[in-house]
């Protein structure tokens, strides 16, 4: 089952990272319309909340993470170094990943409760992990693409 649930987060994931070969500084800061969040805040947000996730939801010890996205809850205009943002989002995707590989078949069916969403299984809560990351990959992509 672990085998299973890390192929589907690695491919899944894909909708974020192979974005961000393409990346420039100069987009960081593009934003959509009256988006409240710039290209780079997206990049920082997803990589917070997969930290946030590895540590929390998935109990890896030692996850070093500060998420000022999640604690400011809006765009500071900060998010314009594309190699800062390029390693901690490259640091959080091989600390999912390593979390993830941490979990026994038999884990997927203990709960976990969080503020944010409750108690899930931790099954449920790699579907959460995953959708949040697609979802804002999603938006990042649209700024991307239509963003000024």
């Amino acid at each position: 089952m672990t085998t299973l649930f890390l192929s589907q987060w690695r491919e899944a994931r894909t909708r974020f990272s192979n974005q961000l070969a393409s990346v420039n500084e100069v987009e960081l800061t593009k934003k959509l319309g009256v988006s409240p969040n710039s290209a780079g805040f997206l990049i920082r947000h997803i990589a917070e909340v997969e930290l946030l996730f590895a540590k929390n939801v998935f109990s890896l010890p030692d996850v070093h993470i500060t998420a000022r996205t999640v604690m400011e809850k809006r765009d500071t205009g900060v998010w314009v170094n594309l190699t800062e943002l390029l390693e901690i989002q490259l640091y959080a995707a091989q600390t999912l990943e390593k979390a993830i590989q941490m979990q026994s078949d038999g884990d997927w069916a203990n709960s976990v409760t969080t503020k944010e969403f409750g108690t899930k299984s931790k099954a449920e809560a790699l579907g959460r992990i995953v959708s949040h990351t697609a979802y804002h990959a999603g938006q990042l992509s649209l700024v991307l693409k239509y963003g000024q």
